[in-house]
């Protein structure tokens, strides 16, 4: 019996052996086979990019997986907390692996087949960055094996801070400092318990413990962790009650710009990160981004924006309702399916619900909960008829017609803008059909401080301001004038304002003025402040088209612009910021100046990669102050016109608001220099004007060109939009004078001839001369003696652009 017992137990024991060996075979080529675990040294998940406004303030994130990475030094130990007792509460005493957790873990799938997770923290990060997420028992001992390297080679803090910094939350959120970002818009150092144990319930099931739709079951499993947290002695038990008394209070944080009328500004930064860096750097590669938008000034800048277009639009009649709903037992539902401009918080959605001669009886567009359902609640107001005066001028079957009463124009299902005024009164708004672009920016560095696209981002996505490519008018003019002042002209040179004719082949263009009249001899002074064309192609002729161009692609209008005279008068295609930049040569002494958008980039480890200041400075990096002299900023940009020139031109468009087409600015109490400008048939119309320290510019028009209306010019529609902006954004600066150059010389002219006046003539005027020059000794009229008539070669592009408005551009 004895011998018959050995026996099995020999043959026992020689089967145990095998399978060992076996299984120690199995587990050896699994482990032939694992990946490198030493990569998690070099972990770089994808993180959020920031971008932020010069003031610091966030404007707006860019991420394929909303992610912030945060060292576990800056974890909460609340927060900690939470996810040990979810998710591994012998986290830092285990090997790698809980033996007891994974033992009741076999002895669950043996009873009831169902597969119980048993795998702990360490067992999970070497499955989030190492393996594949496959339900296999050679998966599980691949993870273990794993587990049990990573333990070795790692502290456990920083095991723990790859796993809170990886997972996966819902809602597009990884990691816990996106998570708590996401789920509730705060830092977790702000968590309380009972939100530290939902964002710990959530790796579990993201989709199983959703906030709105499943909150029963996200209650629940968040209990379930604070009374972990409770057990394990991490919160007392009157903590956990209150903790579990609360609601979810998940607040989702909004997407998109969080800077409120940036959001054109943002797109561009977005556009121009992707082109330096592609959408890999911008999504994934954590950038920090420093802006130089003003957020103040974009918000003055969006008001006179808006404020300019709906006062030309409004007075062009109502155009109709926005869309039409079927009026049934709840207005309500279908009218909150209906899309509003979500930039133009001001205005609400309405529905007509009746219509009389007194007004309009209209139904609130229902907002949306946290959850993004609908409101039960509906709001009900009024519209009177002098709110929505403007309305009784409307459009029908394309034409015109006056109405006599509101009923006439709104019928019940009609939905509408419509803009809350003091008190419960409402007025009827609607979005204008015509549009523009509005540039902001500091002429000593390009810092574009705030532009606007058009009159809402949510409408349109179009940039106005940097893509629209439009004529400028005669706001070009500047250009033109400060070539010559920089070749010989001076302010005083006197010009032949008549009719003119330029012959190509067998066509001709006659040029006129915006009135059709001539002014005869005039100097350079007053066919700037009067915006003659005449002057203005006499001018070009005599200079040479070839230094206008040169003097236009030095100042960055145009990378390339013909030679042919009718470019003098700006029908060359360019956009609002290469024109604001332009002026900005002109603002600050004739200095080449490159526009930005973005100050400075850093990468995610705090290192600047771009910065737009590249003035140099040698001594901004003394290790200690040794009583040496104090460093100046080197400015390296290139002297692109003469800064006695430059001088002179701003004189001369000063007087364009003193006298000439912009008097409307004289109200500002301040000296602005600018020019209107105005296309042929009135399809745009421009102003660019500055102070010493800011340079403004904007064009309004259609974006499929169309007349704006016969009258309608630069100075009447776009100069007080600019007017507008500089009295609210330099409200609390004092008035700055323009320099004068040193060296130059200031002479009493007779307006009119330019010649040196005597002392108490009348129509005189101050103008600047530099050395070696002065008022002419003799009357000399510039294209006097070349008559009407001038030959010109003209391309046939030129040619249509001058032909289509039968009168140049003004």
């Amino acid at each position: 019996m004895i011998r018959l017992v050995g026996y099995f137990f020999g043959i026992g024991t020689a089967l145990a052996l095998l399978v060992a060996a076996g299984i120690g075979v199995f587990v050896g080529n699994l482990a032939k086979d694992l990946p490198d675990y030493e990569v998690l040294s070099k972990y770089e998940p994808p993180v959020t990019t920031r971008v932020h406004a010069s003031d610091g303030a966030l404007m707006s994130e860019f991420a394929r997986q909303r992610r912030l990475y945060l060292p576990i030094q800056a974890v909460p130990d609340r927060v900690k907390a939470a996810f040990l007792s979810a998710e591994d509460k012998n986290f830092y005493t285990h090997p790698g692996i809980d033996v007891a957790g994974l033992f009741r873990a076999v002895v669950n799938n043996i009873q009831t087949g169902a597969r119980q997770g048993a795998s702990t923290i360490t067992q999970q990060v070497a499955k989030n960055f190492l393996l594949t997420k496959d339900q296999t028992y050679e998966r599980k001992i691949k993870e273990a094996i794993l587990s049990f390297r990573i333990e070795q080679a790692f502290p456990k803090d920083r095991i723990l801070e790859l796993y809170l910094n990886e997972i996966f939350f819902g809602l597009n959120a990884y990691g816990v400092a996106g998570a708590a970002l996401t789920y509730f818009d705060k830092s977790v150092n702000e968590l309380t318990v009972s939100e530290s144990a939902y964002l710990a319930a959530l790796p579990k099931g993201p989709a199983n413990y959703h906030p709105f739709r499943h909150t029963d079951r996200a209650v629940e499993r968040r209990n379930w962790v604070i009374d972990q947290m409770v057990e394990n002695g991490y919160v007392s038990r009157e903590e956990g009650d209150k903790a579990k008394s609360e609601p979810l209070g998940v607040k989702p944080r909004r997407t998109g710009t969080y800077l409120f009328a940036g959001e054109y500004f943002t797109e561009e930064v977005r556009r121009e990160i992707i082109s330096r860096y592609g959408e890999n750097a911008l999504y994934e590669g954590g950038l920090s981004v420093r802006t130089t938008i003003d957020p103040k000034m974009q918000l003055i800048a969006r008001k006179a924006m808006q404020n300019g277009l709906l006062k030309y639009d409004t007075l062009r009649g109502y155009r109709g309702p926005v869309a039409r709903i079927e009026m049934g037992a709840d207005w309500g539902v279908p009218l909150g399916e209906v899309k509003a401009l979500a930039d133009v918080p001001e205005w609400r959605l309405a529905v007509v619900l009746e219509s009389s001669d007194a007004g309009l009886s209209i139904g609130l567009q229902p907002k949306r909960e946290i959850s993004g359902a609908l409101s039960a609640e509906r709001e009900t107001a009024t519209v009177a008829a002098e709110d929505m005066s403007f309305a009784m001028r409307h459009i029908v079957d394309g034409k015109r017609v006056k109405a006599d009463s509101p009923a006439e124009v709104l019928k019940a299902g009609d939905v509408v803008y419509v803009e809350k005024k003091e008190g419960a009164a409402y007025q009827l708004r609607q979005i204008p059909s015509v549009s523009g672009g509005l540039v902001a920016m500091d002429p000593h560095t390009g810092r574009v401080l705030a532009m606007v696209g058009g009159f809402s981002f949510a409408q349109s996505e179009f940039n106005r301001a940097t893509q629209a490519m439009r004529q400028p008018g005669s706001s070009f003019k500047p250009i033109v004038y400060a070539a010559a002042l920089d070749n010989g002209y001076t302010p005083a040179s006197v010009i032949m304002d008549g009719p003119i004719t330029i012959k190509s082949g067998n066509t001709t263009w006659t040029p006129k003025n915006y009135d059709s009249k001539s002014a005869g001899p005039s100097t350079l002074r007053a066919g700037i402040e009067r915006s003659r064309n005449l002057m203005t192609v006499r001018l070009a002729h005599d200079m040479g088209m070839k230094i206008v161009a040169e003097y236009a692609e030095r100042f960055g209008v145009y990378d390339h612009l013909a030679p042919y005279l009718p470019m003098a008068l700006g029908s060359g295609e360019t956009t609002v910021m290469r024109m604001v930049s332009a002026y900005s040569v002109m603002a600050n002494g004739g200095r080449q100046i490159k526009p930005s958008l973005i100050d400075r980039i850093q990468d995610r480890y705090g290192k600047t990669v771009y910065k737009h200041d590249e003035r140099g400075c040698e001594g901004c990096v003394a290790q200690e102050w040794t009583n040496q002299v104090e460093p100046e900023l080197v400015d390296n940009a290139d002297q692109v016109l003469d800064p006695m020139t430059a001088y002179q031109i701003t004189s001369m468009m000063e007087g364009v608001v003193l006298r000439g087409t912009a008097t409307t600015l004289l109200e500002l109490n301040r000296p602005v220099a600018g020019k209107t400008g105005t296309t042929n048939d009135e399809k745009d119309a421009w102003f660019i004007g500055f102070t010493p320290n800011l340079v403004v510019g904007l064009y309004i028009g259609f974006d499929q060109p169309q007349t704006l209306g016969k009258g309608t010019t630069g100075g009447g529609l776009a100069a007080p939009i600019f007017k507008e902006f500089m009295a609210e954004a330099l409200k609390d600066t004092p008035p700055v004078n323009f320099q004068v150059p040193e060296g130059m010389t200031l002479i009493a002219i007779n307006r009119k001839t330019g010649m040196r006046a005597e002392e108490g003539e009348p129509g005189t005027i101050m103008e600047a001369f530099k050395p070696g020059t002065g008022p002419a000794d003799s009357y000399w009229v510039i294209g006097m003696d070349a008559g009407g008539e001038m030959g010109e070669t003209i391309s046939p592009s030129a040619n249509r652009a001058i032909q289509s408005g039968g009168g140049g551009l003004y």
